[in-house]
């Protein structure tokens, strides 16, 4: 009736350790994703666009002109677009 209860205990050590790795994997990479921001920090890149530009890039050309159609209808409504200025003659 022991051996049940071991191979379970095996079996939760391994997807343990698994994790843990996973975990530290994932640590190094957002040091890594952190140290490419600082360098394009250094040469002159605006770091806050760039994380808006890689967001948008995960998203479909379709989904991310609808969210930008409701965006604008938004911002209209909330007077935040700049106003159509008759020509001068």
């Amino acid at each position: 009736m022991n051996e049940p209860t071991s191979v379970a205990a095996g079996q939760l050590r391994s997807i343990v350790e698994r994790i843990e790795r996973l975990e530290e994997e994932k640590a190094a990479i957002a040091d890594d994703i952190k140290e490419v921001y600082g360098e394009a920090k250094g040469n002159g890149f605006d770091v806050k666009v760039l994380r808006k530009i890689v967001r948008l890039r995960k998203v479909d050309r379709a989904e991310r002109e609808e969210e930008e159609a409701i965006m604008d209808v938004y911002m209209a409504a909330l007077g935040m677009l700049p106003t159509d200025t008759p020509a001068e003659s």
